[in-house]
């Protein structure tokens, strides 16, 4: 079935709302979840996975666990991206703009795709921004997304690892955003070849696109998402009630 990027936008609102995300937390990961379908990398497929994960409320706030000259260590406890990184990276960024260079580790983190909207709020800011992350079990592929300061799309590209290769530590993020032209600059070393490149050309077809005939998904994962969103309207139903009774 088709939706429009406004019936994807309210129903994701919806569905954050329902599963006890906070106000403005639950907006950033709709917001996220957006971006990433309405530019052609199957965000509600990552969305779907992410629901088949322990409730983030379950676990443990991120937390700060170690801090350094221009470099901060973050443990997730096993959230999902949606949940912590928009206000991870957003003390990023402050202190990017501050002090011209900050790299940003962040452990036991999934869902990290979802980054990539938030590469795009790092460029608007004047900060260029580069995240890497690895995926799989032999063979073990590598994620690496780049975009400039300015710039409205980011490039993203993946490669196979070499079975000898040091891997990252499992389901880590690594971050680096800086202003430009600051010469410690930190890049990741080019691979004889990429598996996949989108550009920033390919991101924005894919929206304009999007935008323009709408956007697949599957009836029973609609379905699944609006069974979330409905959490919200009965829990509204009954406060409104109790509330009513009260008075």
């Amino acid at each position: 079935m088709l939706i429009s990027a406004n019936e994807l936008k309210a129903l994701l609102k919806r569905v954050f709302e329902g599963m006890g995300y906070a106000l403005g937390t639950y907006e950033d990961a709709a917001a996220l979840v957006g971006w990433l379908h309405l530019h052609g990398e199957d965000g509600l497929g990552e969305l779907e996975r992410a629901l088949d994960l322990v409730a983030d409320r379950e676990r443990p706030m991120a937390e700060l666990i170690a801090e350094g000259p221009a470099t901060l260590t973050v443990e997730c406890h096993g959230r999902s991206a949606l949940n912590c990184l928009p206000a991870l990276l957003e003390l990023a960024s402050v202190q990017a703009l501050e002090q011209g260079l900050v790299r940003v580790d962040l452990l036991h983190c999934h869902n990290r795709k979802f980054v990539l909207g938030l590469l795009t709020a790092c460029a608007r800011q004047g900060l260029w921004a580069q995240a890497s992350w690895d995926n799989g079990h032999g063979p073990v592929q590598r994620h690496v997304a780049r975009i400039g300061a300015g710039d409205a799309n980011p490039t993203y590209q993946t490669y196979e690892l070499a079975a000898d290769a040091a891997l990252a530590q499992r389901q880590s993020l690594s971050l680096t955003l800086g202003i430009p032209g600051d010469p410690q600059r930190l890049t990741e070393p080019a691979p004889a070849r990429y598996d996949r490149c989108v550009s920033p050309a390919d991101f924005a077809l894919a929206g304009e696109q999007a935008l323009e005939n709408g956007m697949e998904v599957s009836p029973a994962l609609w379905q699944r998402l609006n069974r979330l969103a409905e959490a919200v309207l009965v829990e509204n139903s009954e406060r409104s009630r109790s509330g009513a009774g009260g008075r």
